[in-house]
């Protein structure tokens, strides 16, 4: 399959007009496309990621990346996602019903059809099982670390910076020096920013997830250097699996330079 030709060819909703329009529109002549399938946008992986994405921004720029993104959802959820983290409109598109993803043939998650259950429900099945670690290989690791830190990862909250995790208290990013010092993502500090984000989510279920069928549907990255030549892939395998550098998930960036 050529990743790249599938995506040149691919036309989707265009979150800042809503207008119809290639997804690779306007990249042409870049130094180098990174290229984000992302899950259905209420996901908290898609959530996270857009979060590295907005911290490391400006190295993105200075290093001539261009971004694309494609979530599952409609215009109302990738204005609402946008909203959140910060990402750009002209450079977020919607797939209502994940067909890119099965074109690149993406992995579904769990699909167990469940007796008496419309798929929506069965999706959700799916997808608490998916949480607990089935067909989801990493996830359960993953939760445990945010919770129990990561020296090998960069401290994700400034000194100075106050998060708003409902139902907790306004909390002060110094308070995590408590839990083992600053430098590096101190305990609860990465768990911190997902309860966040899952506030945020359940708070607008009906506007991020305008279709629960596609729950279990996994994205994918690509990187694309300016001959169109595929520089990096990682295709997720399960919840929070977005990254193959779980400590620094943009870490690939400065791997692959021209």
């Amino acid at each position: 399959m050529n990743i790249y030709l599938t995506l040149k060819q691919s036309q989707r909703l265009r979150i800042s007009d809503g207008e119809i329009s290639p997804i690779l529109s306007g990249c042409e002549n870049v130094n180098r496309l990174l290229v984000l399938i992302w899950s259905q946008l209420g996901d908290f992986d898609n959530l996270e990621y857009a979060w590295w994405l907005q911290r490391e921004s400006a190295l993105l720029q200075a290093q001539g990346v261009t971004i694309r993104a494609i979530g599952i959802g409609d215009r109302a959820s990738g204005l609402k996602f946008c909203e959140y983290t910060g990402f750009p409109t002209e450079c977020l598109f919607v797939d209502p019903d994940a067909q890119l993803h099965q074109e690149l043939e993406l992995y579904q998650g769990l699909t167990f059809k469940f007796p008496l259950l419309t798929t929506g429900q069965s999706a959700w099945v799916n997808l608490m099982l998916m949480c607990a670690g089935i067909g989801s290989p990493g996830t359960l690791g993953e939760v445990f670390r945010g919770y129990l830190g990561d020296k090998k990862a960069p401290q994700l909250i400034g000194d100075d910076e106050v998060i708003h995790a409902k139902p907790l208290p306004p909390l002060k990013g110094s308070f995590f020096k408590m839990a083992g010092g600053t430098g590096f993502q101190r305990p609860f500090e990465l768990a911190t920013l997902r309860l966040r984000n899952m506030t945020e989510v359940l708070s607008n279920w009906s506007t991020y997830v305008p279709n629960s069928a596609y729950l279990t549907q996994r994205g994918a990255t690509f990187l694309f250097d300016s001959q169109e030549n595929l520089l990096y892939k990682h295709c997720d395998r399960g919840i929070l699996d977005f990254a193959f550098n779980k400590s620094n998930p943009l870490s690939f960036i400065a791997e692959n330079r021209e």
